[in-house]
């Protein structure tokens, strides 16, 4: 009898533990949406003071992480769970470092909503409220996949991500025309391709939280979006010249598995010299073409951003970020001023610059220690 009432004893314990953590894992996951949608209405309203609240009540979702991190903790300690609950906990450690983050993502929102409320006459582009009802959406109904243990449910969250990405897509497109023909300050054009992205981001967390709920209900691991390549990109002022030599060289390295691009804060058309200098060194341009930061499709999806001036520095990508920022000092060749021979020698030394420190990353992100000869 005595046995009998341990056990059961054990079995409520156990109950009660994965309980509270459900319904921590629940409370953060409404604090998160709540500051999505305020996030989106002080963005359709232009309302600083619900700007404000969001990015203040942000602190509270950071102390709920730090909460079911502890409890997460104390009940692998305490209940060394196996099998199902094993998993539980382990899929609700994942889930907490995503609700976390969008949490984040609706501070940033809420950060750059201030910025716009500076500039005057920044119009709201109806897509943003679909995108971010989008998010909103994906990530109740991640969590209920999770709380309900509805691997149907998680499926069925995950196609609808694809939807994001074409109105973000859209979004960058419709903002980079208006900008281009003069119906959007300038200043608003960074604020509000931010925002799109951000918002996009979060349908990507809630589609990692699906992923992790399907491996609780079936012990399946689903392989992330974007893992299939390692993607590097180049970002310089007006993407003619160093960037455009830097995509040239990492592409002319034919590593498996890399994929290089470039951009330009303020494209311009690409230098005719540069692309002469690229050909005597028998490189292809064929294919190269200037493009604006917002013309990248997926930039949420590149592992590196390189920044090859100062313009490109101010648009890196702010926390929180998985992608890796890198600032590289390196001479424009197109601004020297001076004789055939001073040009071409600028040209040299950015080139032999560029392609050491792009052999040296591809060495890293390969694993090699130093002593393993480089990519040829």
């Amino acid at each position: 009898m005595q046995l009998l009432n341990s056990a059961s004893h054990l079995e409520r314990s156990l109950r009660q533990d994965i309980e509270l953590i459900r319904s921590k894992v629940d409370e953060m996951a409404t604090l998160g949406e709540e500051a999505l949608k305020c996030s989106l209405r002080a963005l359709a309203e232009r309302n600083r003071q619900l700007a404000y609240s969001v990015i203040l009540r942000d602190q509270y979702i950071d102390e709920m992480e730090n909460e079911l991190d502890r409890l997460c903790l104390e009940f692998l300690v305490r209940q060394q769970p196996v099998a199902t609950h094993l998993r539980f906990v382990y899929t609700a450690i994942k889930m907490n470092k995503e609700l976390e983050r969008i949490g984040d993502y609706a501070e940033s929102v809420a950060r750059q909503v201030l910025v716009l409320g500076s500039l005057d006459s920044v119009a709201f582009h109806p897509a943003f409220s679909e995108l971010g009802a989008l998010a909103v959406h994906m990530t109740h109904d991640a969590v209920q996949a999770f709380l309900n243990q509805d691997a149907d449910l998680a499926r069925r969250t995950m196609e609808i991500e694809e939807r994001a990405n074409l109105l973000r897509d859209r979004i960058s497109r419709d903002l980079g025309n208006q900008e281009r023909e003069g119906n959007l300050h300038a200043d608003a054009l960074l604020p509000l391709l931010t925002i799109a992205r951000r918002f996009e981001r979060v349908t990507d967390q809630a589609k990692n939280i699906c992923e992790e709920v399907l491996y609780l209900c079936t012990g399946e691991f689903i392989k992330h979006k974007g893992n299939e390549a390692f993607r590097v990109l180049f970002v310089d002022a007006t993407n003619s010249c160093v960037s455009q030599i830097a995509e040239a060289i990492g592409n002319s390295l034919a590593v498996p598995r890399f994929v290089f691009s470039s951009a330009g804060v303020a494209p311009q058309p690409l230098d005719p010299r540069t692309m002469t200098f690229l050909g005597q060194k028998g490189i292809d341009t064929s294919r190269q073409a200037a493009k604006a930061i917002g013309q990248i499709p997926h930039l949420e999806h590149y592992h590196v951003i390189v920044a090859l001036s100062p313009e490109a520095r101010e648009i890196l990508p702010s926390p929180p970020t998985k992608t890796v920022c890198l600032i590289w000092q390196v001479c424009d060749p197109a601004a020297v001023r001076g004789e055939d021979t001073q040009i071409q020698s600028a040209f040299e030394q950015a080139f032999d610059s560029l392609s050491t420190q792009i052999r040296d990353l591809v060495a890293a992100v390969l694993g090699n220690d130093g002593k393993s000869e480089r990519p040829k």
